[in-house]
C-alpha cells in the first residue's frame, strides 16, 4: 500500500534502508479471529510501523480498530480484543512510503457495498493507481482516503458482476503493480497474488481454520501449519465448504522481488521454500570467496547485516563478533531539536563496542547500500573506536535504479550506487592509512578485477610503499601520480600487467 500525496519530512531522519510496504493477516472460522491476528501482525511488524488494523465479522455486522503505531501499542489491551467480536477477520500493519499517516489511511478499508460487507488489506503498490483514481472521480466515485488501496475497493464497488468473487476478479483485472491482499466478505475470506509473484502470500491451519499471512513467520506465532504458498497469479477463496482456487490472469514470467530475500522478510520466514536465514548466510558466504580480507574480526551492521556476517566469518574462518550494539527502542524516524545532533543521529540506533574492536583489523558486513549514508556513518563510529583497518563487504549487488512496485526507494539521484561508478564508491578518504604487517594489504577491486597487494597512503598525498616486489613493478608505472582513485584496480590496469 502507498499513500498518493507526498509529504516531505524534512525535519527527520531518512533511514538509510529500504522498506517494505505492509503486512496482511486473515482468519476465516476460528473463536479466537481477533487475538490469532493481532499476534499475526505483531509478528509481521518489521513491514509496517506506522498503523494497524484489524475488522471482524460476527455473522451479522462488521467491527473495526485501526490506529496509529504499533500493534503492541494498539491491540494488547483485552478490552480492545474483546470489542472485536467475530469469528473471522482480515489485519494490515503498514508503512507509508509517502503521504501523512493519518486514519483515514489505516487498513483494513471496509465498505458496506451491493451484496454485503466488503474489508480489504493490501500490501503492494498499484503502479496504475492515480489514472485509474482520476477516471474513477470523473466518473462519480468519491474517495476517502489518498492510499492506492481505495482504488481496488472504488473499483469493485463499480464493477457490474452479480458475484462478489466476479466483482474482484474484475477489479484485479484492471490494476498493474505488485500486491498480495486478504479480503474478508460476509461468506468468504479471499487471498490474492499479482501475477508476478512480487509480494509473498502464504495458507496455513490452524484447528481446522484457514489462515492467510504475509510470511510463515505469522503462522508461527500462533502455532499454525504451513500448507503452502498462494501462487502468483492465484486467487484463493476460504468459505466454509472448504477452499477454491482460480487463476484467472494469463501466465507470465515470474518476477519475485529478491529483496523479500535480501531485507523485507524476517530471517526466521521461508519463502519458494527456502529459509530466509540459510539464503542469507549463502550470499556472505559467496561474499567471502569472492571479496576476501586479511582480518581479525568479521562484524556485522545489525540487525540486517547478520546473518551475511555469519556466512561470511564460517567461510572465510574469521571470527564473528557483535561488535556493533543497536539500541532496539528507537523507531524508523526520530525527530531531533538541531541539524548538529541529526548529524550524529546513527548514534541512536548503533553503538561499536571498543573493547572488541581496538587495534582490530574489521571486515564490516551489510546487507545492502542505499544513499550510502548510514555506511559512511558507521564506518565513522568503527574508526573512533580504534579499528585499525575496515574493510566494508554488501550482501547484494548494487542498487542503480528505483523501484515502483511496492518498494520505498529514493529517487534516482539519492541511491549511491546510481550516481557513482564502483571506482567512486570505493574511492579511500584523504590521508587514509591502509598497512598490515608483512608488507601488503588486500586492496579493493570491484567484481572481476583482480585483486593485488601493497601498502598506500591515500588521498592528495598520496603515494606507494613498500613495493619492491617484482612482482608489482608495474603498479608504479600505471598508478603513481596517475590514477587518484587509489587503492582502486580497474581493468585497463590487469591489461597493463598481463
Amino acid at each position: 500500500m502507498k499513500a498518493l500525496k507526498t509529504n516531505k519530512k524534512s525535519s527527520f531522519i531518512k533511514d538509510d534502508k529500504l522498506h517494505e510496504e505492509c503486512g496482511v493477516f486473515g482468519v476465516y472460522n476460528h473463536e479466537d479471529s481477533a487475538a490469532l491476528t493481532a499476534l499475526g501482525l505483531h509478528a509481521l511488524q518489521h513491514r509496517g510501523q506506522e498503523a494497524a488494523g484489524i475488522v471482524t465479522f460476527d455473522g451479522t455486522k462488521f467491527i473495526s480498530e485501526r490506529h496509529p503505531g504499533l500493534v503492541s501499542d494498539n491491540f494488547t489491551k483485552t478490552s480492545v480484543i474483546n470489542r472485536l467480536v467475530g469469528n473471522s477477520a482480515v489485519g494490515h500493519n503498514r508503512y507509508s512510503t509517502t503521504g501523512a499517516t493519518i486514519q483515514r489511511n489505516i487498513q483494513p478499508f471496509f465498505a458496506d457495498l451491493w451484496g454485503g460487507g466488503f474489508a480489504i488489506a493490501h500490501n503492494g503498490n498499484i503502479t496504475n493507481a492515480l489514472s485509474l483514481r482520476d477516471e474513477l472521480i470523473r466518473k462519480g466515485s468519491i474517495f476517502q482516503s489518498t492510499s492506492d488501496t481505495e482504488t481496488i475497493l472504488q473499483l469493485v464497488a463499480r464493477s457490474d458482476a452479480d458475484r462478489t468473487l466476479d466483482r474482484l476478479v474484475d477489479a484485479l483485472m484492471q490494476i498493474s503493480g505488485a500486491w498480495a491482499l486478504v479480503v474478508l466478505t460476509n461468506k468468504k475470506l479471499i487471498g490474492a497474488r499479482d501475477p508476478f509473484g512480487i509480494r509473498p502470500l502464504v495458507l496455513g491451519e490452524l484447528d481446522g481454520a484457514k489462515i492467510l499471512a504475509s510470511e510463515t513467520c505469522a503462522l508461527d506465532i500462533i502455532g499454525a501449519k504451513f500448507i503452502r504458498e498462494i501462487e502468483p497469479g492465484e486467487i484463493i477463496v476460504i468459505t466454509e465448504d472448504g477452499e477454491e482456487s482460480i487463476k484467472p490472469f494469463p501466465n507470465t514470467r515470474l518476477r519475485p522481488c529478491i529483496f523479500e530475500y535480501i531485507y523485507f522478510s524476517r530471517p526466521d520466514s521461508m519463502l519458494d521454500g527456502k529459509s530466509v536465514y540459510e539464503c542469507r548466510k549463502s550470499f556472505g558466504k559467496n561474499l567471502a570467496k569472492e571479496c576476501p580480507a586479511n582480518a581479525d574480526i568479521v562484524v556485522p551492521v545489525p540487525d540486517s547485516g547478520v546473518p551475511a556476517a555469519l556466512g561470511y566469518s564460517e567461510e572465510s574462518k574469521i571470527p564473528f563478533e557483535l561488535s556493533i550494539i543497536r539500541n532496539h527502542y528507537v523507531g524508523r524516524t526520530f525527530i531531533l531539536p538541531t541539524q548538529s545532533n541529526r548529524q550524529s543521529s546513527v548514534k541512536l540506533k548503533h553503538n561499536p563496542d571498543r573493547a572488541s574492536i581496538k587495534g582490530k583489523s574489521v571486515v564490516l558486513v551489510d546487507d545492502s547500500v542505499v544513499r550510502g549514508t548510514t555506511s559512511v556513518k558507521i564506518v565513522e563510529l568503527m574508526r573512533e573506536a580504534g579499528a585499525s583497518e575496515i574493510h566494508m563487504r554488501i550482501a547484494c549487488p548494487p542498487i542503480k535504479y528505483p523501484d515502483f512496485y511496492g518498494i520505498d526507494t529514493p529517487e534516482t539521484e539519492q541511491l549511491l550506487a546510481s550516481n557513482k561508478s564502483l571506482d567512486e564508491i570505493y574511492k579511500t578518504q584523504n590521508n587514509d592509512v591502509v598497512l598490515v604487517p608483512g608488507g601488503y594489504h588486500p586492496v579493493v577491486a570491484g567484481h572481476g578485477y583482480n585483486c593485488y597487494y601493497l601498502n598506500f597512503l591515500a588521498g592528495t598525498d598520496q603515494s606507494l610503499k613498500n613495493t619492491t616486489d617484482s612482482d608489482h613493478e608495474w603498479i608504479y608505472g600505471s598508478w603513481k601520480e596517475k590514477d587518484n582513485r587509489l587503492p582502486l584496480v580497474t581493468s585497463k590496469m590487469n591489461n597493463l600487467k598481463n
